[in-house]
This record gives C-alpha cells, structure tokens and sequence, in this order.
C-alpha cells in the first residue's frame, strides 16, 4: 500500500466497531470449498455427591481397590513406585470447590491417558477439620469413577497423610498402543 490509500483505508475505517466474539457466529471461506466449525464435546454433568456425608476419623487409613485388582497393584501404589503423572493441590479449597476441581482433572487425566496421580488435600489435627472433611469427601468421590482402580496414602515425601496417590485403569487407546509396542519387540 502507497501512503495515500492508506491514509484512504484509515479514513474510511474509522466508524467501524469489531465485532464480538461469539460461539454461534460460523465464518465461512470465501473459496469453493467451506469448513464447518465444529462445537466442542460438552463436558458430562459433574455427578460427584455434594450433600453431607459421614467425616471419616482421622485413624481410618484412606485405601481403596476395585473389584478384580491385585494386591499387589495397591501395595506398589502405597510404596509410591509408579511414577506419578499430574497432581492436584486442593489445599485450603471450599468443598465445592474442590468438588469442581477434582471432576474437572480426572476428565483431563481420562483425556490424556495419564495412570498415576497425585491428589494434596492437606493434613488434619482433628476428625472436624477442613482438611479432615476434604479428605473424608475425596474418599466417597473417587470411588464414583469407574476408572478408578486403587487409591491410598501418599510416602511421606509426596505428603504422607495429606495427600493420597491414584491408580487410574488404562483407556482402551493405552491397551493398543501397548498392545502394539510390545508387538513390535517380539518380530
């Protein structure tokens, strides 16, 4: 552009407002061929409990193993040799809070087939405090995922009795690309 047609083009610019931006507004391609934009996947209704529930005492070991799970899957999970994939701090959080945060990770640990996590909830000095209560519901809300295999006590390095490791099962994707992997090694 030479100086004139741009000083033409501020000109006649200068009354105009950008649009806002807007999900339902679909911009199509000037060209023969047109794109459709797509929505993303909405997200599952968050179906973890929210009303009371019984506050476990603080000399109840926090442990879980599904149905079919082999001992010794859980006795590796509590001697803290997997190797962790992501963590969530829900330190000092409000309940609903942390009751939003929990739903929204573990869909992301689904989506990015991670297996092992790390989950802070921080340590309690009695049956009645917050932590105590986080950990209590953290208990009831993990057993709610069907992906969920194993869950207890985090070595004291990771946080001990204030926070918790996660043994999620493997998607069907990771099965394949295992399947696949060790494949590869026996030709």
């Amino acid at each position: 552009m030479n100086p004139d047609e741009d000083e033409l083009f501020k000109h006649a610019m200068e009354d105009v407002t950008p649009l806002k931006s807007r999900n339902n507004i679909i911009w199509l391609k000037t060209s023969a061929e047109t794109k459709v934009v797509q929505k993303a996947p909405e997200k599952p209704e968050n179906f973890l409990i929210d009303g009371f529930i019984d506050v476990l005492p603080l000399a109840t070991p926090l442990e879980f193993k599904a149905e079919g799970i082999q001992q010794g899957v859980l006795d590796k999970l509590r001697q803290g040799k997997y190797q962790l994939d992501a963590s969530l701090n829900l330190l000092r959080q409000p309940v609903a809070d942390c009751r939003r945060a929990l739903f929204d990770f573990m869909l992301q640990a689904r989506k990015d087939n991670l297996r092992n996590l790390l989950i802070i909830h921080g340590k309690a000095r009695d049956d009645r405090s917050h932590a105590n209560i986080v950990r209590s519901y953290l208990a009831r809300w993990l057993q709610q995922f069907e992906e969920v295999q194993t869950f207890c006590v985090a070595q004291p390095y990771h946080g001990g009795s204030g926070a918790m490791y996660v043994g999620l099962r493997k998607t069907e994707q990771a099965r394949l690309d295992n399947r696949e992997k060790h494949a590869k090694r026996s030709r």
